[in-house]
């Protein structure tokens, strides 16, 4: 085993030869000189020197910007013969670094810009609810189904004349209220469909068929869902009202009424006892269009009271085996 130590008469003993001191510092001095002859040994420097300067150069940015601090720099353009500037304070540690506060004077201190101080949280939502009620009612051989007409964002009203109705064959009308981007989407989506079975099949399609159609295409964005809420109604292949339910991701059940939207708590009480009559003793009957219009009339007026994202108009189509009519009710604007 290779052993290198310093004897008692300064001798270095490297596998078992005998070097002397002078011989060692001649050696470590012609290995100096190789190195510095080597093109790494060059490369290793100019690396050192540009991030010595890279260094330098930051600071010295760095100093400049504090040695500015307090001193006023922005201008403001105005009419006055005198132009006025703004004194702004980043650090707002030493507030009299050039002046007294002043009124035209700015403490930036508090103002937190996401790199000096704690970064900002930053939330991001690929939804917006627009609010909006649908409401839809069958009857023995038509449907009912009607939308308020008023769209909103938070507490601003961007339109006041929006239709959330969209039929979709003579007989069938979907009614959708929530994101209007996503509402636009899935309507594009289910007018193609409709327009390649109508090419495939010569024929309009069913409305339970399209009842089920409209599952299966919420159901395909159940991972990213569509921020819609539907409701379906039309006339089936016997003749009889049809209104189907939806969840977000296309689970469906066909219902005797259906409501959706920012106004659906108001809404579906009324008609469980109105249409579903229930919790009454009086015997049941059945409702004509003319009187469920007049329902539905009533229903929206009270949703508008009690729900600040439904007012304007309400849009009513009633879809029989002769089509759809369609008529529009003003409600109040506030």
């Amino acid at each position: 085993m290779n052993m290198v130590v310093w004897s008692a008469t300064h001798t270095l003993q490297i596998s078992n030869t005998s070097i002397t001191p002078n011989e060692a510092n001649r050696s470590a001095t012609d290995d100096a000189r190789a190195c510095r002859r080597s093109p790494l040994y060059h490369d290793n420097l100019l690396h050192a020197t540009t991030a010595t300067a890279t260094m330098t150069s930051l600071l010295s940015a760095t100093n400049a910007v504090h040695s500015r601090n307090g001193q006023k720099c922005l201008p403001i353009h105005n009419s006055e013969p005198n132009s006025a500037v703004l004194s702004v304070k980043f650090d707002g540690q030493n507030l009299s670094l050039s002046q007294q506060p002043t009124a035209l004077d700015i403490d930036g201190s508090n103002i937190d810009h996401g790199i000096t101080q704690s970064p900002w949280e930053r939330r991001f939502s690929p939804y917006e609810f627009n609010g909006g009620t649908t409401l839809a009612i069958s009857g023995p051989d038509y449907a009912v189904v009607a939308a308020d007409t008023r769209l909103s964002s938070g507490y601003e009203i961007l339109s006041r004349n929006v239709s959330k109705l969209h039929p979709l064959t003579e007989k069938c009308v979907l009614g959708s209220a929530g994101c209007k981007t996503d509402v636009d989407q899935l309507r594009s989506v289910l007018d193609i469909k409709m327009k390649v079975y109508a090419h495939n099949h010569r024929k309009a399609m069913a409305t339970p068929s399209v009842a089920q159609m409209l599952g299966n295409t919420l159901y395909m964005k159940r991972f990213f869902p569509y921020y819609s809420f539907n409701v379906l109604a039309g006339i089936d292949s016997e003749g009889k009202g049809a209104v189907y339910s939806y969840d977000a991701i296309g689970s469906f059940e066909r219902t005797p009424f259906s409501a959706s939207g920012s106004g659906q708590a108001f809404l579906i009480p009324l008609m469980d006892n109105v249409i579903s009559h229930k919790n009454r003793l009086d015997q049941k009957r059945e409702l004509g269009s003319e009187e469920v219009v007049e329902i539905v009339k009533d229903a929206f007026l009270t949703a508008g009271e009690r729900d600040i994202y439904t007012g304007d108009a309400v849009e009513i189509m009633v879809i029989t085996a002769k089509g759809i009519e369609s008529e529009t009710f003003m409600l109040k604007a506030d």
